[in-house]
């Protein structure tokens, strides 16, 4: 039996992630942000599901979060930075204060949540820690800069991260995940408020439009749950996870596009050697 600490577990990935778990036999502790989603998760399992209230973003909080879901469990095995939401717009278009919130959450809430848990899984050492990150973390696309910004840091704190913590016996797994089916859309994507003419009918408005059509996503998200325990169940789980065909263009592209600009700028590269 393992102990996993999910944040952001009343909708979407996260919440169908906990169901896979505790399905298992495994302990959920998860965050949410309201008294009636706490009732609804814990609804879940009678022993193994544990609610905690935690907005991520509030740093002063975590800490003692941490120690109610180490005391609860008896020990965290796994850490699931989860909790997110997506922020639409041209880089024209997003206000700093957008920029700055959509970091607090992706990015920040889970820097300050990861650092929280490392202390107790270094003395054991042992422990898992997985970030939800996105495609978008790896292969950006036009009107989503402040959300795959925000994502591509993530990735570097996992990819650095577990460079870090190996020693320790602290694995280290992001998750990217392409289009899925939840209410992601409707319940965790915002659109700048500033409004530009000039991007309208462009290619910037790309994101909105897939995002806001449900019918066109190819992942099923119990399905990508399931897969996400079977990875990180193996033995040397992996340091990327990509769910999703789209997932896997994307990403597939952006690499071909990066190792065609490596081969051919090389002359280049090479020519500032001493």
């Amino acid at each position: 039996m393992k102990n996993w600490l999910i944040t952001g577990v009343s909708s979407g990935i996260g919440l169908a992630l906990a169901k896979e778990v505790l399905a298992s036999g495994d302990k959920v502790v998860g965050t949410v942000r309201s008294e009636k989603d706490k009732e609804a998760f814990q609804s879940l399992h009678a022993e193994n599901a544990f609610g905690i209230l935690l907005d991520v973003t509030d740093s002063d909080k975590i800490p003692g979060a941490i120690l109610e879901a180490e005391a609860c469990t008896g020990g965290l095995d796994v850490l699931v930075n989860n909790a997110g939401f997506g922020l639409i717009g041209a880089v024209e278009e997003v206000s700093l204060e957008e920029l700055r919130r959509v970091f607090e959450v992706n990015f920040f809430g889970a820097f300050s949540v990861t650092q929280a848990v490392l202390p107790k899984m270094r003395e054991r050492r042992s422990g898992q820690i997985v970030n939800v990150t996105s495609v978008s973390g790896l292969a950006p696309w036009a009107g989503s800069a402040a959300y795959g910004a925000s994502k591509y840091a993530l990735e570097c704190l996992g990819q650095t991260l577990a460079q870090e913590v190996a020693e320790f016996g602290i694995k280290v797994t992001n998750i990217e995940p392409g289009a899925i089916e939840t209410d992601f859309g409707k319940r965790s994507l915002v659109t700048a408020e500033r409004q530009v003419d000039a991007y309208k009918g462009t290619v910037t408005e790309l994101p909105r439009k897939v995002l806001a059509d449900t019918s066109s996503y190819g992942g099923d998200v119990a399905k990508a749950a399931k897969a996400i325990v079977n990875a990180l169940g193996d033995e040397t789980p992996p340091t990327h996870l990509l769910l999703g065909e789209d997932a896997v263009y994307y990403a597939g592209e952006q690499l071909n596009t990066f190792i065609r600009d490596m081969t051919k700028w090389m002359p280049v590269t090479m020519s500032i050697k001493k």
